[in-house]
């Protein structure tokens, strides 16, 4: 069987959504609203599957049809006269449902592949036998053949999602290496392109130079249009020696159907700046414009506290090895009323808070731009995760002059994040059951500091195409250096431009540490309702779980190729370090031996060093985090940041032999099981599913009732029409359709 670290256990916990009550009060025009939204993320979300690797979305058409022919009960009576055991039946329904959960065979956390834990000839058997295969043989047996190895491969360079020899990836061709990346980075600067809805292509000419194809994401090709701000983008440049064509057309027929169904929701809208916002997201699919979807996000931002929020289109860079590229996301949710007073009182303190930050005024936005703070229960999450807070839209110069929205998804947080007692690791048993109790209130507060206060955040310095600073050079200095300021933005420039392969990880490592330095704040404890010892257990608890997390990061680090999988957990152990160089005893990581005798670890907070040994010690690290930033200064941004990235084996902590230890005990990830909704009439019906893998399958099975085979020929055309792609020399094939 393969090593843990690459399957998903029998065990694994699943969790369904529970929205029942948010969708209740809705009315039926919300309702419709929030039904065609939904259907168009989840058109959307197929798109990832695209992103992912070169056999995903031949895995998810084949497992589509296997279940759509029988459903996992009767599957199952068929693989037992197979010959399968029980639990070999059980870890396939776990492995579909972990397929349908990260939109591929990739965890969406970790992009650590994950293969199914039984024999792949058992497998085999199933699939060829089964109720689809009688009715479309060929069809079965082409899928099967096409992804069948790749299913169940471990060759090194498969376990990962990165970049050239690191890993594969279907946001570059196979042969494409970092270098190529940056290169095309500076191509789309030069253009003023964004990368978000890009991906590269390269090949070499009969003349053997390299050829890129920078391809963008819309409905239209290379058919005559009218004239957009794109078409005048769309022909070949010449760029430091180098052939770059820019294209468009990628997943043209999936955006097709998000496109056509953002139309009906529009019908539905509540007000001008929704149907404003929805008539752009649908020009910006359409044309293949980032522009267009910049004005869209500028109407969503304007649309305050609207009943039914979503938002969707090309938005998280996480998993592009180089940091450029959005993976499609979509989500619609209903606001949860009780809990977002909270965040609104918090909004309302915000200016003040800001003020707290260890940074100089300059250093700071010109104007706080009030956002929308709201606590959502999510209807539908498309993509390939759901995280438990958004801060969006994630485009700089918006970000800078029209503000944000921040949303905290209430309905995640309560079922995702919840621990047993019995599965809590490396804390001291006095600890366990104050984290069990504070655990979940605690995080609230650190997800409102750090999505309202930590990405909301901060000051990019800017010299604009017209030359013109967005500060004063003559006045403004560095406190780090004593200096005026000897870097910026330049126009075109982007935070994840410049900063690129550890610009999510950086960013999230600075919101998570204004949570924790701002959470020792008794204002900030006291609008979610926390006060006196109370207050001080939510303290202690938010920054036990951060330690604790970065010790559990360790599992997302790859010391072969020395480099980190998961943006967040980088973060995590960054804090850490910084904890841990604070010194005086205020954090210990420990070694010991389990009551089971294998290999284990505790880790130590004093809380009463907290504020004295804790606050001074996070104030310093994240002055310099944000005047990094502020500046531009990425050798100086890099150095920093790396260096407390680096996992060794030195002691007193020894990492490396600690991880060991972490990937020993480590829990999966949960599966959360979402909803459908139907339309009976002019009636929209909610659809729950149990908490299962089988109850995952089933709601994937029943996501696309009218055009389910039609979408996965789709699918099987676009991965085969790029397939060549991924079959450079010394690569795995990935095989015909």
């Amino acid at each position: 069987m393969a090593d843990t670290q690459y399957i998903l256990p029998n065990d694994i916990g699943v969790s369904s959504l529970d929205c029942r009550e948010a969708f209740r009060l809705l009315s039926p025009t919300e309702r419709l609203y929030a039904h065609y939204l939904s259907r168009a993320a989840w058109y959307g979300g197929l798109a990832v599957l695209l992103q992912t690797s070169p056999e995903a979305p031949y895995i998810y058409a084949l497992l589509s049809r296997l279940f759509r022919a029988q459903d996992p009960d009767q599957l199952r009576q068929h693989a037992l006269a197979e010959g399968l055991t029980e639990e070999e039946y059980q870890a396939f329904l776990v492995y579909a449902a972990g397929v349908y959960s990260n939109m591929g065979n990739y965890k969406s956390f970790g992009d650590t592949k994950f293969v199914p834990n039984l024999p792949k000839e058992k497998l085999e058997q199933v699939i060829l036998g089964s109720k689809a295969a009688q009715q479309h043989p060929e069809e079965i047996r082409s899928l099967w053949q096409t992804c069948g190895e790749l299913m169940f491969s471990l060759e090194p360079r498969l376990r990962h999602l990165g970049l050239g020899k690191e890993g594969i990836t279907t946001y570059f061709s196979g042969d494409c290496t970092m270098e190529d990346a940056k290169l095309a980075q500076d191509f789309l600067d030069s253009q003023n392109l964004s990368a978000y809805n890009t991906r590269l292509f390269k090949e070499v000419s009969q003349e053997g130079k390299p050829c890129y194809e920078v391809r963008l994401a819309s409905v239209l090709g290379t058919e005559p249009a009218l004239d957009s701000e794109v078409t005048s983008k769309l022909k070949s440049y010449e760029f430091r020696g180098r052939h770059f064509q820019v294209t468009r057309g990628d997943y043209a027929p999936i955006l097709q159907k998000v496109v056509e169904h953002l139309e009906k929701a529009k019908a539905y809208a509540a007000n001008s700046q929704q149907e404003q916002m929805l008539a752009q997201y649908m020009e910006s699919f359409i044309q293949g414009s980032i522009e267009a979807h910049k004005r869209g996000s500028r109407f969503w931002i304007q649309d305050k506290g609207p009943i039914v929020e979503s938002y969707i289109g090309f938005i998280e860079s996480y998993r592009d090895p180089f940091g450029s590229r959005g993976e499609f996301e979509g989500f619609v949710a209903m606001v949860n009323k009780a809990m977002s007073a909270k965040f609104e009182r918090l909004v309302a303190s915000a200016e003040q808070l800001l003020k707290e930050l260890p940074w100089p005024p300059a250093f700071e936005k010109d104007k706080f731009l009030t956002p929308d703070f709201t606590s959502l229960d999510v209807l539908t999450f498309a993509g390939s995760g759901i995280p438990a807070g958004i801060n969006i839209p994630n485009y700089d110069d918006l970000r800078q002059t029209e503000g944000f929205k921040n949303v905290s998804l209430g309905n995640v947080l309560a079922v995702a994040y919840a621990t047993q007692r019995e599965k809590l690791t490396f804390l001291e048993e006095d600890d366990k059951d104050l984290y069990i109790r504070w655990k979940g209130p605690s995080f609230d507060v650190q997800v409102g500091l750090h999505e309202l206060l930590g990405h909301g955040s901060g000051k990019l310095f800017v010299q604009d195409e017209k030359g013109v600073f967005n500060f004063d050079q003559e006045t403004v200095i560095n406190p780090e250096t004593g200096e005026q300021i000897q870097s910026w933005y330049r126009s075109g420039e982007t935070w994840d431009s410049k900063f690129s392969t550890i610009a999510s990880s950086y960013e999230e490592c600075r919101a998570e540490t204004v949570g924790l330095y701002l959470c020792l704040n008794p204002q900030v404890l006291e609008i979610f309702g926390f006060e006196g010892e109370d207050a001080e257990d939510v303290i202690y608890v938010n920054w036990l779980n951060m330690v604790r997390a970065g010790l559990l990061a360790l599992e997302f680090y790859t010391p072969e190729a020395s480099s980190w999988r998961q943006a967040h957990m980088q973060a995590r152990f960054v804090i850490l370090r910084v904890l841990l160089e604070a010194g005086e005893g205020l954090v210990t990581v420990t070694p010991t031996a389990g009551s089971d005798g294998r290999p284990d670890a505790r880790v130590h907070l004093d809380r009463s060093k907290i504020r004295s040994v804790g606050r001074p010690a996070l104030e310093r690290f994240l002055r310099r985090l944000q005047v990094l930033k502020s500046t531009g200064d990425v050798a100086g941004g890099r150095a920093l940041y790396e260096g407390y990235a680096a996992v060794t084996d030195a002691p007193p902590e020894c990492f490396l032999t600690l991880r060991d230890t972490v990937l020993l005990r480590k829990e999966s990830r949960k599966l959360i099981v979402q909803p459908n909704t139907r339309l009976e009439g002019s009636e929209v019906q909610l659809l729950e599913y149990e908490a299962s893998a089988a109850g995952l399958i089933q709601s994937f099975s029943e996501r696309f009732p009218e055009d389910g085979p039609e979408l996965e020929e789709i699918l099987t055309q676009l991965a085969t029409a790029d397939a060549r792609f991924w079959k450079g020399p010394n690569e795995v094939p990935a095989g015909q359709a």
